[in-house]
């Protein structure tokens, strides 16, 4: 389903359409206004009158301008549209603060995992050193006996 000013526009194409129709057989059902011009000749003889033309495009006309009005009445008035457009800019403050928040919050955990793999390092290299230095006193306690 189209929304609500696509439909406004097809309705207003729709009247247009049926105001150029109906002053098209208008001319066409016409009586001259000029003497010595004779429509038998351009076949507009087709057995409806012009008063059932224009009763018809008058119903055509009339329930389309009714159709035009009521989704002119459905459209959202500005106050509406304000407060939406309100709405809407602060829940996009609310979700990019959220996203803000969710990467700070990652910032800081790898921040705090790499403090943790950083000092998790150092005291790997601090045990590989006590170690050897243990390895190293061992060697000398042995090589003195």
């Amino acid at each position: 389903m189209a929304d609500r000013i696509t439909q406004l526009q097809d309705a207003l194409n729709q009247l247009a359409d049926q105001f150029c129709n109906s002053v098209g057989i208008l001319q066409q059902t016409a009586q001259p206004g000029i003497s010595g011009f004779d429509k038998t000749s351009t076949g507009g003889g087709s057995g409806v009158t012009q008063e059932g033309h224009a009763a018809l495009f008058a119903t055509l006309i009339s329930r389309t301008a009714k159709d035009i009005d009521f989704l002119i009445e459905s459209l959202p008035s500005e106050e509406c549209s304000s407060a939406l457009q309100v709405s809407n800019s602060l829940l996009n403050v609310a979700e990019v603060f959220f996203m803000f928040m969710v990467g700070l919050f990652f910032v800081t955990l790898s921040g705090r995992v790499m403090n943790l793999l950083f000092g998790f390092l150092f005291l790997e290299k601090l045990l590989e050193s006590i170690q050897q230095a243990l390895s190293e006193i061992a060697e000398s306690r042995l090589s003195n006996k």
